[in-house]
């Protein structure tokens, strides 16, 4: 009997929904029901240097592993900070070369900047991306099917932050703790634009260790998970 269950969406605009699908093609993970209080904090980074530092700092103190999906142009530019992410443990992930809105893009675009993230991370020695955080976090069946092509699985999140909107530390950690459950994708970003995402970290991960909440890669949380999905109408 597995211990975890794995969700698969798409995303329409329609009410504002999310809407799942049992449809053959590629799919994207958003949360896993979990029996084992697993979470897994994912950080979003495509500008700046000094946070991702400070948050690799927090996670290192805390001995908390988490999945880092960087925009490759960042990554080009930071080869020694991707370095830190993967001698820290961390799981690295990618979210394309130029930061675009995939949905606004004509195909051959899309490929052409998932090519060029590949080769930068086959640059920097990460051979292998299996997961991918769509930029902007926007997409479609046409856009999953173009990833998937690229050997990658999407993964948006479940619980969202807020954190980019550097609203007070107070409201990031409430956005998590209060809406967090075991098998949650949490999304955080470690860009320089995100100002109180390293203070509100802190106190998050005290909340998980209280709580008993334990910080897995996605690779971990998604490990022998059984697919559980809707049928779109």
């Amino acid at each position: 009997m597995p211990s975890s269950q794995l969700r698969f969406f798409y995303i329409q605009q329609v009410a504002s929904e999310f809407v799942f699908s049992t449809d053959p093609g590629p799919k994207a993970i958003y949360k896993v029901e979990n029996k084992n209080n697993e979470l897994a904090l994912t950080f979003d980074i495509s500008w700046g240097e000094t946070n991702a530092i400070t948050v690799l700092n927090v996670l290192k103190k805390h001995g908390v592993k988490a999945t880092f999906f960087l925009s490759a142009s960042w990554a080009e530019r930071h080869p020694r900070i991707v370095k830190k992410i993967v001698d820290d443990g961390h799981e690295i992930g990618s979210m394309g070369y130029e930061y675009k809105n995939y949905t606004e893009l004509e195909r051959g675009k899309i490929i052409r900047d998932l090519a060029q993230a590949k080769k930068v991370f086959d640059t920097l020695g990460i051979k292998h991306t299996p997961f991918l955080r769509v930029p902007t976090g926007n997409f479609n069946k046409n856009v999953l099917k173009v990833v998937h092509s690229f050997g990658h699985t999407v993964v948006h999140w479940s619980v969202d932050s807020k954190d980019w909107l550097n609203p007070g530390v107070n409201v990031i950690v409430e956005n998590v703790t209060k809406n967090a459950k075991g098998g949650d994708v949490v999304l955080l970003h470690a860009s320089d634009s995100a100002k109180q995402t390293a203070h509100a970290l802190e106190q998050i991960i005290v909340w998980m260790k209280k709580e008993g909440y334990k910080s897995v890669t996605i690779s971990d949380l998604v490990n022998n998970a059984h697919i559980k999905s809707k049928e779109i109408k």
